[in-house]
């Protein structure tokens, strides 16, 4: 029973940043990839509008 808390415990230490450090980084290019998507919707309704697109309102 001992071996199995230590090797619970270097288990724990040894992961506890690095699951940070890959939330961190996950949300960070998911981020990055809606800003990209908004831009390119930005990007498609200004060409409609300057190209005269009847929107049907």
């Amino acid at each position: 029973m001992k071996n199995l808390l230590l090797m619970r415990e270097i288990y724990i230490e040894a992961f506890k940043d690095w699951t940070y450090k890959v939330l961190q980084k996950s949300f960070k290019a998911y981020s990055w990839f809606c800003f990209a998507l908004l831009l390119i919707t930005l990007y498609a309704f200004i060409y409609r509008v300057s190209t005269g697109f009847h929107f049907g309102i």
